[in-house]
């Protein structure tokens, strides 16, 4: 039978790969369609413009050849007027002087003489015009040769496009919600002038998936072969990257895509689980005197929440100067059941998610005017009548801020004060194999308490919380200075003896 199961999960898994290569095929398949067709209508646009530069300056060109054959016309025709009328005076006068040599009368031939004479000194001006063309016919100052310009453009072709980079897996590093991805380019290419990064977030391993997957998120002009993605919310399990290089003019191909682990705690507040007069809608939970009327809104899921820009973050505020206890025999049979656990001031709220496994970490913030809140764990059975930190099945750290401010670890029924500034925001640093629960401050890490104990069923966050507010970051990575710390800090006590035990 498990043989079977293995070879059914195994052929489950193949299917699902094969699908997904099937969907990264046909997207593929349609952008080789869709982008053929883009660089098309971007090569004709480009012909059309250098077809366009061209006929502007063939227009242009031929412009300045017919303004030189006009000039050069003009000047000729005007020479050709003035000879022409240069010669028929002269051949007239010619022809006069001529007949002129036939007289015989003396007096009518020295009259001739004379008009000959006069004629002539008054077309002596004319006689000297310049008898050379004042323009050649040659017009190879007009000519052109556009071999190399031919050359140029017999050279075209497509533009360098940079090479595919190769992200390094080994490199990369992911700590601390941040993640830095390094890559390099297979050969030097000195005209590459940035990269341009994309990332999404996924809860598959392997090969990115083209169905039912987020938009890539880009991030442009990165000089340099690393960039660090801080501040993430590492709600998936995963993270798709790729990188591609660009020189002036394109962008090159991507790299073969890398997945990285970003694995957290992601919880959500569990309305089944709250205090009656804790009204709670997914993410937020109130204050609600009316001890039950209302109460349908404890179903309304995610409506009208408020989220916080650092992780998954949840508000659990309560908005009364008393801690008032509500009569279980008070409620409404309706509301009865799973609330009637609680009792006193047991105004407690439970994450949605176990932990059974690993090692996990979520921060809490209390707001200022909070007089009472309480951050720890417990098991799935917390007694009907339990409250944080008073059972051998919880643990936690508590502060009171009533009258005036205490500080203490509790468990068991039993408290240990803690000698130590009560910080803004509190870690919670859960070693469910290691059996270890340590709390910090958030923003120093600075250790406040580290129970030791061997966890023998699934714990829950639990959060108690009266006349005030919390507020949740979950979805956080272990930070490296908690790591650093809790090697430091194995063998060393941080937690009395008398709170230390092993619960079954």
């Amino acid at each position: 039978m498990e043989t079977l199961q293995r070879i059914i999960s195994t052929l489950a898994n193949k299917n699902d790969e094969i699908q997904n290569f099937i969907d990264t095929l046909n997207h593929t398949l349609k952008g080789v369609q869709a982008n053929s067709s883009n660089v098309i209508a971007e090569l004709d646009e480009e012909f059309d413009g250098l077809y366009s530069i061209l006929d502007e300056m063939k227009e242009s060109m031929t412009n300045s050849i017919k303004q030189e054959q006009a000039h050069k016309s003009q000047e000729l025709q005007n020479q050709l007027s003035q000879c022409s009328n240069a010669l028929e005076n002269s051949e007239e006068l010619l022809e006069f002087a001529a007949r002129s040599l036939d007289i015989k009368d003396p007096e009518e031939f020295s009259k001739a003489a004379r008009q000959i004479k006069d004629r002539y000194v008054t077309m002596a001006s004319a006689f000297r015009i310049s008898l050379k063309p004042k323009v050649s016919d040659n017009m190879t100052h007009l000519m052109v040769d556009f071999s190399q310009e031919r050359q140029m453009l017999q050279a075209l072709k497509f533009l360098p496009v940079p090479k595919a980079p190769e992200i390094d897996p080994v490199e990369c590093l992911v700590a601390d919600n941040a993640v830095t991805i390094v890559w390099r380019m297979p050969e030097e290419d000195n005209k590459i002038d940035h990269f341009v990064l994309e990332y999404r977030k996924t809860n598959f391993d392997g090969l990115p998936r083209v169905k039912d997957e987020t938009c890539w998120e880009l991030i442009d002009y990165i000089k340099g072969t690393e960039y660090t993605l801080s501040g993430l919310k590492f709600d998936s399990k995963y993270m798709n990257f790729r990188v591609r290089a660009c020189n002036k003019a394109v962008a090159g191909e991507y790299s073969d895509p890398v997945t990285l682990e970003t694995k957290a705690l992601v919880f959500n507040l569990d309305n089944t689980s709250s205090h009656l007069n804790l009204k709670v809608e997914d993410s937020y939970v109130e204050w609600d005197p009316t001890g039950g009327k209302g109460q349908e809104n404890k179903i309304k899921g995610k409506e009208n929440k408020d989220t916080p820009t650092h992780g998954h973050v949840h508000s659990l505020r309560s908005g009364t100067p008393s801690p008032k206890r509500t009569s279980v025999s008070s409620r409404s049979p309706s509301i009865r059941g799973s609330r009637d656990r609680f009792t006193g001031e047991s105004y407690t709220v439970l994450g949605d998610t176990a932990i059974e496994s690993g090692q996990h970490y979520w921060e809490v913030r209390a707001q200022k005017d909070c007089k009472s809140y309480s951050v720890g764990v417990a098991y799935k059975n917390l007694g009907k009548f339990d409250q944080l930190g008073k059972t051998n099945t919880s643990w936690c750290i508590h502060v009171n801020n009533w009258l005036q401010t205490t500080f203490a670890a509790k468990h068991n029924n039993k408290a240990k004060a803690l000698d130590m500034t009560v910080p803004d925001r509190i870690g919670v640093y859960c070693d469910f194999d290691g059996g270890q629960l340590s709390f910090y401050n958030a923003s120093s890490k600075q250790l406040l308490y580290t129970f030791k104990t061997k966890f023998t069923q699934p714990l829950l966050p639990g959060f108690m919380v009266w006349c005030g507010g919390l507020a949740l970051s979950t979805g956080l990575q272990v930070p490296s200075a908690v790591k650093m710390l809790q090697k430091s800090e194995n063998g060393l006590s941080g937690s009395a003896s008398s709170l230390t035990n092993v619960t079954q």
